[in-house]
């Protein structure tokens, strides 16, 4: 297969679930590419479509009308290919598992071998910093850890495609400030392409190289904000005016999306 410049293709894309009340529409005319190694970050309003738009991207919704393609395969085509890994709101990890146990899970429903197995969680332990922490059980962990946990077993299978749902919205400003953190230096050790949602604009800004800003439901591309911000990004960088300038055009943006309504 030649290579695949853009791992996510979305053309026209639509979705409309049927409910007592009548239909929904949750996406509507949704185009958009997205290339090896970017970190593409999406906020809108909640209810916009940002989460339906990454499970249409994992194959646990099914658009009703365009297309869209993961990969250069079907979004089922590479669900069954294992291509992305998925991080959720929450991080749904096995209480009864240790930490470790619970990134092993993909691979041993991969049948990966035991000894290439434990190769991969001690990489992967050291990779979201919680090495020494594996025999935990998550109950006896931080939320903050506990996350880093769930993205340590969404990349234990190494696919180069990493979802990212909401995954620090439930965690205090700093913990989430550490992790955003955290989650750049490992963008930059394994040039993921990481599709990733949220409801914070610093969040958006300080973390992607594009912001996709959606309007209120219908779920449509209102604008795509690409980031002049360098690679290296300290903290600080926040406070700067290209940082503020940024962060403006996605408010401006959120605030021109309403005119759907």
């Amino acid at each position: 297969m030649p290579a695949i410049d853009n791992v996510i293709c979305a053309n026209n894309l639509s979705l409309t679930f049927e409910s007592d009340q009548g239909p929904i529409h949750a996406l509507s005319g949704v185009d958009l590419e997205i290339g090896k190694g970017e970190f593409v970050s999406f906020i809108g309003p909640s209810g916009c479509g940002k989460t339906t738009f990454l499970r249409v991207i994992a194959d646990l919704e099914q658009p009703t009308g365009g297309a869209i393609s993961v990969n250069g395969m079907t979004p089922e085509e590479a669900r069954k290919l294992r291509a992305y890994g998925y991080v959720f709101q929450a991080p749904a990890l096995y209480p009864w598992r240790t930490v470790e146990k619970n990134i092993a899970l993909p691979l041993e429903i991969m049948d990966f071998p035991k000894e290439e197995r434990r190769v991969r969680i001690e990489k992967l332990l050291d990779l979201v910093d919680l090495s020494g922490f594996g025999r935990k059980y998550p109950w006896q962990l931080s939320g903050g850890m506990q996350q880093r946990a769930s993205i340590a077993r969404a990349l234990a299978f190494d696919a180069d495609l990493l979802l990212m749902d909401e995954p620090f919205g439930a965690l205090d400003e700093i913990v989430r400030d550490h992790l955003n953190e955290q989650l750049l230096k490992l963008w930059e050790r394994t040039n993921k392409t990481i599709c990733f949602v949220t409801h914070s604009i610093p969040e958006a800004v300080y973390l992607s190289t594009r912001i996709v800003v959606m309007s209120p439901r219908p779920g449509r591309v209102t604008d795509i904000i690409e980031s002049t911000l360098p690679k290296e990004r300290p903290l600080d960088i926040r406070d700067t005016p290209e940082f503020l300038e940024i962060a403006h055009r996605v408010r401006e943006g959120l605030k021109a999306g309403h005119s759907y309504e």
